[in-house]
């Protein structure tokens, strides 16, 4: 049976008043119109961690494109079920078990806990289910089982191995061949027809987790655990599938053949893969076996593992969760990019840019941005249309807002859409100036009234990608910190002063950026500097 079944265009069906959204589909190499499987619901599955040490940024760069691209389906109509899985079963798992001395069991829930905590705090609260491998050991055994009745995977002395030959269609997402994949060595080599032939099912060691089977006791391969869990939850076909480049041979792969050979069907529409993030040194081809081992390494060492906690949580402490999330969005989800915590850094500065337009809509306005009674949020796409196009700011306003929505349409382009909300800053802050907004006895009421319009769809394009949502908690003026905290940067800022003045730049603008690496971020106006810490 051929598994390379594609559905037609005219099969797709036409949903009317929905946007007309593209996305790079994996499968199929080119940019393809976004048609649900059932008009306005979108499934999801994205492949979640292997929870056997704490979290590393690498872990959050899925969840963080993802919940932006669930934010943008859900305001521009969709309905949208997430599911990312946890893998909770895995050799990796069984080793950590031993080398610290207790069960596996309780090593993956300590992990779980780690990589939810890290989810929470760049702002990724939109997923919908994680299902645990070890909870769907049931739906798993079926699926082998079926699989086997229809000849497309054989037991073999306790496991239980994919027929790779007996699939046509394998190879189709990365364009590898069968003779490529890389099957387990040792003893189960010997177990198998073939060397490309992957585990569905691994007999019981001596002292290893295990659940009865058909075939013995034991445990599901890593392959399998994805689509059974995501077969139960979103059907036999479903919407997009995500996950990293370095998941789409073997692991994606392995998954379409799995699903595909026992439906009869295609599993996914849309495949879309996120680049990798690297550390700054040669690591290898991208998507490799190596080089995300390699990158792994790198990461590790760069952010370190304190001990309990783990590099990443080390990491949102210094620099922020927010601040972490934007630098993971600035760019398009499909690039790999350099992880470094001056880019990090770097990216809070940008961050700097729409905070201090919040804080000078609040002067002007004496409301607070975060406050929906005071500057009410639109939730939907269609209800944040700008009417008066006669008036200038609002009709670039409307231009800005239209240049950001056709980039997150043009396959979730964050990176151009947070390109367009720098550009509508810029505007508000040039109305605000020409006008002079921020002197009482100018600021004529429709004037304001336009600048609080702008400032509202900033709020409404920010929401979109998960960005100022709240007030950062842990923002503080000069007169809420700690007197020595305060007279500290005080002393910092005079230096500065001092520098400039000299028209010693260089040590002026060192003074700024050590500073904001520290989280103290300076803004001067009118002959003054005025700072606050946060993100």
């Amino acid at each position: 049976m051929s598994t390379t079944m594609v559905s037609s265009p005219e099969s797709r069906t036409d949903h009317s008043g929905l946007p007309p959204i593209q996305v790079y589909n994996t499968l199929s190499r080119q940019k393809e119109l976004f048609q649900t499987i059932r008009p306005g619901k979108v499934g999801i599955y994205l492949c979640g961690p292997t929870v056997y040490k704490p979290a590393h940024i690498g872990h959050m760069v899925g969840p963080v494109i993802f919940d932006a691209i669930k934010r943008y389906l859900v305001y521009c109509g969709y309905e949208v079920t997430w599911v990312v899985n946890i893998t909770d079963v895995d050799d990796k798992l069984i080793q950590q078990s031993r080398e610290r001395g207790i069960p596996m069991f309780q090593v993956a829930t300590e992990m779980t806990m780690d990589y939810m905590a890290n989810l929470r705090s760049l702002g990724v609260d939109q997923i919908d289910l994680m299902p645990r491998a070890t909870e769907n050991i049931e739906e798993i055994i079926r699926f082998i089982a079926t699989l086997i009745e229809r000849g497309f995977a054989y037991a073999s002395e306790g496991d239980v191995f994919f027929d790779v030959a007996r699939d046509p269609g394998y190879g189709k997402l990365s364009n590898r061949t069968a003779e490529s994949q890389q099957g387990e060595g040792g003893g189960a080599a010997s177990r198998k027809r073939s060397p490309g032939d992957f585990a569905l099912w691994k007999g019981a060691k001596p002292g290893e987790p295990s659940w009865p089977s058909p075939w013995g006791e034991g445990r599901p391969g890593w392959h399998i655990e994805c689509s059974a869990m995501s077969r139960r939850i979103l059907g036999e076909t479903f919407d997009i599938h995500g996950g990293g480049l370095d998941l789409m041979f073997p692991h994606h792969e392995n998954e379409i053949a799995q699903s595909e050979c026992c439906h009869g069907q295609p599993m996914v529409r849309y495949w879309l893969h996120n680049g990798l993030i690297k550390a700054g040194i040669e690591s290898g081809k991208v998507g490799g076996r190596s080089a995300r081992e390699e990158e792994q390494a790198a990461i590790d060492d760069k952010i370190g593992r304190s001990k309990g906690a783990g590099g990443l949580a080390d990491l949102i402490e210094r620099q922020g969760g927010e601040r972490i999330r934007f630098f993971l969005l600035r760019t398009h989800y499909r690039s790999s990019f350099v992880f470094t915590e001056e880019a990090v850094a770097e990216a809070g500065t940008g961050l700097e840019t729409f905070t201090r337009l919040i804080e000078r809509f609040q002067r002007i306005t004496g409301d607070d941005f975060y406050d929906p009674a005071k500057l009410p949020l639109i939730r939907q796409r269609g209800q944040g249309e700008i009417a008066d196009l006669s008036h200038e700011l609002l009709r670039e306003v409307a231009a800005r807002r239209t240049a950001f929505l056709a980039a997150m349409d043009d396959d979730f382009n964050s990176g151009a859409a947070i390109s367009e909300l720098f550009e509508l800053v810029r505007g508000l802050n040039k109305y605000a100036d020409q006008y002079e907004l921020e002197q009482p006895d100018k600021a004529v009421a429709e004037r304001v009234s336009a600048f609080r319009r702008g400032a509202q769809t900033l709020r409404e394009l920010t929401a979109v990608l998960g960005l100022f949502r709240s007030a950062p908690k842990s923002a503080a003026t000069g007169a809420g910190s700690s007197e020595l905290t305060g007279n500290l940067i005080e002393l910092l800022i005079q230096l500065r002063a001092e520098a400039r003045a000299k028209k010693e730049f260089a040590t002026s603008d060192q003074i700024r950026q050590k500073m904001a690496a520290l989280g103290v971020l300076l803004e001067d106006r009118k002959g003054q500097t005025e700072w606050r810490i946060g993100s």
